[in-house]
């Protein structure tokens, strides 16, 4: 519905409430079990419920029950953790190769019941519905129904959820929020695997650089760190990520802070779980001030390399080490996707409003450049795709070092109800731009230098009015990976369609497929001799003659495979069944007419 008239939009908007209500339901008790999220990865399913308060007299314990034929068995038990009320429950040796219908169960009578669903390694397509800023205020149509998120989750049967931040946007009531929350979506979260990274709004900021848990002093919190005292964001991390699987480095950070980045394997799809805000410097007192804001730089004539300064840390060594072991084990793998918060690059050149042109931003991963460029050319080695959010504005990117296109792609969603409005408006049309695209499409820099394709971006209209979502970009994506093809189609869609109606259009520059392979291929690189294998899809490793350097591996698609690789250097090949063992060729080099 599109509203007729300016005056029946206003007088639409006085009847909305000021805020949102977080107020806590007083449930009966045969009700205090909220919702449940879980994953399932390497046997092992991990499940938290989350709980409304219990009373004095209640059971500090939950149970978890399976069926099995007709009977339900208990195959867990989990003790209720007061500062927010979860019940993390645990279950080695599961098995994946089936379906199951679980309950979970608190005191007498009350039961939440769920599905936990069979590994779909048979499925020759993944479909994963992603997810990003979940404003509950009204101004920004934060209290319209997400009914239409869930039917359309049902619609396609998603294999798996991402929320990639700011699920909660009340900076002191992570609790109450999360709580409504899991009213809004438990319905499709309790019958599927989902993935929650808590954002800075999660844990009650307006921007997060969290500097490995110290303490923020600073308004806006550029200094770096934390705004909240340590026991809330892990209140906060507890109740959005304890049921993904185990974190593969779990050393604490300061105030006691805990760390999950990890892997999720579903579906032959290898997905690394990464925290990219958790780690990161923050700007202020570190870098020349070039705006009102630390972060901010307005100068659009600054020199870019002013602000990558030493010592400035994106992702950390520990996910750097993370990421560079997982781009290289393929078991059980055909796919790799990254997931994280937000892109690799400054994705938006308007703020706020539609005159609010910002040429850089600190708070994106653009900077520290540094940082970014050593995250781009871990991720690559595994030709993984990013997904993520943050950003309230839906982008597709294709992002670049040393030359245009010779990384990763991502793919930005849309905020479910946009609070901060953003726009991709470069001043001059992009290079090498497709036939018929739009000018802000094509080769560009950010506003760090940053080597930046896009291919589309959802920009809201200039004064978003009358209807509340669609005006202002709001929206969700859906990427399908193809295991089979290993092609990455990234769809883009507004808030209340039906997106099986044929007529139902998705935003300007969508749907887009590419091929797994896209995510590494420098127009600058040649390609070798075509390699024919004995067994299907083996793991197949470039490495480079000269310093041992490797510079990818990936499980190829079938018994023949045409490695790419960089002209005038010579590089030997390794390749086996599940991991490349044995060496195929040696001083292997592209041709001169390759």
């Amino acid at each position: 519905m599109l509203f007729a008239d300016a005056s029946l939009f206003a007088q639409q908007q006085s009847q909305r409430p000021a805020r949102a209500d977080l107020s806590i339901p007083d449930v009966e008790r045969s009700e205090v079990i909220c919702f449940a999220l879980y994953t399932v990865h390497d046997k092992t399913l991990k499940l938290t419920a989350q709980l409304y308060p219990l009373e004095k007299g209640d059971p500090k314990t939950a149970r978890l029950e399976i069926l099995k034929g007709v009977q339900w068995l208990e195959v867990a038990k989990a003790d209720v953790i007061e500062a927010g009320w979860t019940a993390p429950f645990r279950v080695e040796n599961w098995d994946d190769t089936r379906a199951y219908r679980y309950r979970v169960r608190h005191g007498a009578d009350a039961k939440y019941e769920g599905v936990i669903r069979k590994n779909p390694v048979d499925k020759a397509e993944m479909i994963v519905a992603g997810f990003t800023g979940n404003s509950i205020q009204p101004a920004h149509g934060g209290d319209i129904s997400r009914q239409d998120l869930l039917e359309n989750v049902k619609k396609i049967d998603a294999d798996v959820l991402f929320f990639s931040g700011d699920q909660v946007y009340d900076h002191h009531r992570h609790y109450a929020a999360w709580l409504k929350f899991g009213r809004d979506f438990g319905d499709i979260i309790k019958d599927r695997p989902t993935i929650c990274l808590p954002d800075d709004h999660d844990v009650g900021q307006p921007n997060l650089w969290g500097e490995s848990g110290k303490i923020s002093t600073l308004g806006g919190a550029a200094d770096g760190g934390y705004s909240q005292p340590g026991v809330y964001v892990q209140e906060v991390e507890r109740a959005q990520t304890s049921h993904l699987p185990d974190p593969v480095d779990p050393q604490r950070i300061g105030q006691g802070i805990g760390v999950y980045f990890t892997n999720l394997n579903w579906g032959n799809v290898d997905f690394a779980i990464l925290e990219d805000r958790k780690f990161k410097t923050g700007p202020a007192g570190r870098v020349p001030k070039q705006g009102p804001r630390p972060d901010h730089i307005r100068n659009p004539d600054y020199d870019p390399a002013s602000v990558d300064v030493e010592g400035a840390i994106l992702l950390g060594q520990r996910q750097l080490d993370f990421i560079d072991d997982w781009a290289q084990d393929w078991k059980n793998a055909k796919m790799k996707v990254a997931l994280s918060q937000t892109i690799f690059c400054g994705g938006a050149h308007i703020h706020g409003t539609a005159n609010g042109r910002l040429h850089a931003d600190m708070d994106s991963n653009g900077w520290p450049q540094s940082g970014r460029n050593r995250a781009l050319r871990s991720l690559r080695k595994a030709f993984a795709f990013h997904y993520a959010g943050d950003q309230h504005l839906a982008t597709i990117f294709h992002h670049g070092i040393d030359e245009h296109r010779d990384a990763i792609w991502s793919f930005c969603v849309p905020s479910i109800a946009n609070l901060y409005l953003r726009w991709w408006k470069p001043l001059e049309p992009g290079t090498n731009r497709e036939p018929g695209s739009f000018e802000y499409t094509g080769d560009q820099v950010d506003g760090f230098d940053n080597k930046v394709t896009n291919y589309a971006a959802a920009n809201p209209e200039e004064t978003p009015a009358g209807n509340l979502l669609n005006t202002r970009a709001a929206g969700f994506g859906i990427v399908r990976l193809n295991t089979k093809t290993r092609q990455i189609t990234m769809e883009c869609w507004p808030r209340n369609v039906d997106i099986t109606d044929p007529a139902a259009r998705q935003y300007p520059g969508w749907p887009r497929t590419i091929s797994q392979f896209d995510n590494y291929n420098p127009p600058s690189w040649g390609k070798l001799d075509a390699l024919t294998f004995d067994v299907d899809s083996p793991v197949v490793q470039l490495i480079d003659s000269e310093n041992a350097e490797i510079l990818y591996t990936v499980r190829v698609n079938g018994r023949r495979f045409v490695p790419h690789a960089p002209r005038g250097r010579t590089f030997v090949i390794k390749a086996g069944k599940d991991a490349p063992e044995t060496i195929v060729k040696e001083k292997a080099r592209v041709g001169d007419d390759g």
